[in-house]
């Protein structure tokens, strides 16, 4: 059964996570017998379920009611400062080690001293109060329970670029300017600009030429750079030579990446496509371009651009070839492809017209249309169809928001759990290609995915991608299968309903709000922030999105930032872990990947919610922490590359959800010998080394290889280190890890 067609508001499925969470919390209160907890607590449970129903009505009146939208916010805000107390209160009961389990005074003193150490739960509660009972001042009305999302990964969800309808015609005069043996009288290449508005296709459409074989042919080397706001000369130059080679490329000298570039472009004819250009600096792109004057006549360079003023800037005004609109029958070929409703449907004839009157709304915008039939993908029922038509969000002022309208109707019908993952992503730079399964790991950490009977998180993550992609909300990067972007519009969108919650620090100077719960940085301005951060010490993620670099001290994230989630210092020198890591005790996601560490401290291990850890090439590393078995939560351990680390600690075997462990190293002992690989269920590519510590074949035996069925390639490594090696021994160990048969096979 499809889900109805209902907006559920964006912090109805937070108010959901906070009350799944309290059941528990009030049985160990009642356990206690500390009754004025209990009452607060039930107070607050109270005050939640008091406001969930009015936050449907609230969130649509946000856009004409400033108080409303104020109301919603100072509504967000306490919400957090709830969820952190409760957060804190369930990982310390349950980290508690009761000495009698039938003595009741034990988990008193536990709470008790939970209550002391967490913020002060009356003044929370008293805030709660306060706000839900201004909800009868804005007249907010009550809406009726919805379906939640259908559970069915959709069919249509990873199609991309065979869905263009009405570009025929550009992209036949795009390749005939491509195909043309004209050049400027100064230069070898010539400039073609494609300018149009955002959503309308310029993307797809330099996608399409590019990849046409007729321009394959005809070039020698083709090159595909997303420039977005970074035009630094740098950067750009650097990404060039990158997708030449096909590997990065990390040098930071202009001049030698500019003769390097220059070197790899002689004799050659060229395309090069730059596409999503935002600025026109004159100078900064004839530095920039001194390279290509050294190819053949004939190359080209294809630009993207929603700006004239930067089309300009590479070629003359009758050179430009600007894109207009789609046709409404273009439009409607789109929709109708998206929506996946059939011309032979017996409803079709009374669909028609209310889904074109909706394509008519869009204004010939491919993205919107795209997005407004993601929408109602696989729905017949007429009131669906007119919800969408007849929807009052069309009519919002304009002054409120920029953001396209369409896409603010298609926002305004995600279902909550999808618009809290969708406004995470607000995070990323403009154009960042993000990875399908690090995203769901962050979501993880963020605690953004329900449970759903017997499915995995990840599992559940998934699904939520693969729906948000049908939808239009994310799609394919083009450059790879495994990466995604968002258009600059989605972006747009999500950045506008983030909010003051939300924090991009990209050489940004204005101060982060006592507000902000998740921040992304880069590199360069990031030192700064513990002076620019103005209280904001609540923050759940430090989210570092920079492919440079650099040395940052960890002390004021560790000793001042207790409420984190997801922290995130790859790439930093000379970095060292504090023991107070251990008291980061809503940590769920760290990655330390390609840092210098040497040691990890063991009071990592007191972190009870870790379900990611991520120590992808720490060269250095020698040991993992001796307690790793009391992370029961992790689920994701990542030691690639860490060709030092020279044994597993003890104890793997209990680490009951671990299910991505790319490689075991043997140790000497029986407690971190091969056996402890039997119950964990690994998953794609695995390596097992030192299988010289493995004494016999009963020992292999117990690691169950031949049970793990998600392992698609397995590696064994072993040393003689000049012992005497029996043969016979080493092949029935060998035998005794053979994987399981793949089927078909």
């Amino acid at each position: 059964m499809a889900a109805k067609l209902d907006g559920v508001a964006y912090l109805t499925s937070f108010v959901d996570a906070i009350l799944d969470n309290l059941p528990s919390i009030l049985d160990h209160f009642v356990l206690s017998g500390n009754h004025s907890a209990l009452k607060l607590l039930r107070s607050l449970e109270e005050c939640l379920y008091d406001v969930r129903p009015v936050l449907d009505d609230a969130e649509h009146k946000q856009f004409t009611d400033k108080r409303v939208k104020k109301w919603l916010a100072d509504l967000h805000d306490a919400l957090y400062f709830a969820d952190d107390l409760l957060d804190e209160l369930s990982t310390k009961i349950v980290t508690a080690t009761p000495r009698d389990p039938g003595f009741s005074s034990y988990f008193s003193s536990v709470v008790d001293s939970s209550i002391e150490g967490c913020r002060d739960l009356e003044n929370i509660v008293q805030r709660l109060e306060s706000l839900v009972a201004r909800k009868k001042y804005f007249r907010l009305r009550e809406s009726a329970e919805v379906d939640m999302l259908s559970w069915r990964t959709p069919s249509t969800s990873l199609v991309v670029s065979s869905d263009i309808f009405g570009r025929e015609k550009d992209k036949e005069e795009i390749i005939k300017l491509l195909s043309a043996d004209t050049c400027q009288a100064e230069s070898p290449f010539t400039v073609i600009p494609i300018w149009g508005m955002g959503g309308i296709g310029k993307t797809t459409l330099a996608q399409l030429v590019y990849s046409d074989a007729e321009v394959v042919k005809n070039f020698d080397t083709r090159v595909w750079v997303c420039v977005a706001e970074n035009s630094d000369p740098v950067h750009v130059t650097r990404t060039i030579i990158g997708a030449i080679d096909s590997c990065p490329c990390s040098m930071d000298n202009f001049d030698v990446l500019q003769t390097k570039l220059k070197d790899k472009l002689i004799g050659k004819k060229f395309l090069l496509v730059l596409d999503d250009v935002w600025h026109g600096g004159q100078r900064t792109w004839e530095n920039l371009l001194k390279p290509f004057q050294y190819g053949n006549n004939g190359s080209k360079i294809l630009l993207t651009t929603r700006i004239e003023k930067v089309a300009s800037t590479f070629a003359a005004t009758s050179q430009h070839y600007r894109l207009d609109l789609l046709s409404d029958e273009d439009c409607w070929s789109v929709f109708l492809k998206h929506s996946s409703i059939s011309t032979n449907l017996e409803q079709y004839a009374t669909l028609e017209p209310i889904g074109r009157n909706i394509v008519e709304k869009c204004k010939g915008l491919p993205l919107a249309v795209k997005t407004l039939g993601g929408l109602l993908r696989n729905k017949s029922d007429v009131g669906d169809w007119k919800k969408i038509l007849e929807s009052k969000i069309w009519e919002l002022p304009e002054d409120e928001s920029e953001i396209v309208p369409a896409l603010r109707v298609s926002y305004h019908y995600l279902p909550s759990h999808l618009k809290r993952c969708f406004v995470y992503c607000s995070l990323f730079p403009e154009d960042y290609q993000f990875d399908k399964d690090e995203l769901i790991l962050l979501w993880m950490g963020e605690d953004l995915l329900r449970p759903m009977g017997n499915n995995t998180l990840e599992n559940i993550g998934s699904v939520y991608f693969d729906e948000l992609v049908a939808r239009s909300f994310f799609q394919s990067s083009g450059a790879s299968a495994e990466l995604f972007v968002m258009h600059d519009l989605m972006h747009d969108l999500a950045t506008f309903f983030a909010g003051k919650f939300f924090f991009r620090e990209f050489g940004n100077q204005h101060m982060v709000d006592s507000r902000t719960r998740h921040l992304s940085y880069d590199w360069d301005p990031i030192s700064r922030f513990p002076e620019a951060s103005d209280g904001a010490i609540n923050m759940r993620t430090f989210l570092c999105v920079d492919d440079k670099s650099n040395e940052i001290k960890s002390d004021f994230w560790l000793k001042q930032l207790r409420c984190l989630r997801v922290l995130a210092f790859q790439k930093c020198k000379n970095l060292s872990l504090l023991d107070s890591i251990g008291e980061l005790i809503h940590l769920r996601y760290l990655n330390l990947s390609w840092t210098s560490i040497v040691t990890l401290p063991e009071s990592l291990c007191k972190l009870y919610n870790l379900q990611t850890l991520k120590l992808r090439d720490c060269y250095k590393l020698e040991m993992l922490p001796s307690r790793m078995q009391d992370l029961v939560n992790l689920g994701h351990l990542d030691i690639r590359g860490t060709h030092h680390l020279k044994e597993m600690p003890k104890g793997m075997s209990k680490l009951k959800h671990l299910n991505f462990l790319p490689c075991y190293i043997v140790g000497e002992h029986e407690e971190n010998g091969i056996r402890e690989l039997g119950p964990i269920d690994v998953h794609g590519a695995f390596w097992i080394s030192k299988l010289e510590n493995v004494n016999n074949s009963s020992e292999a035996l117990e690691a169950k290889m031949g049970n793990k069925e998600h392992i698609n390639i397995l590696e064994l490594k072993w040393r003689s280190n000049g012992k005497t090696v029996n043969v016979q021994t080493e092949r029935d160990i060998l035998d005794k890890l053979r994987p399981h048969v793949m089927r078909g096979q």
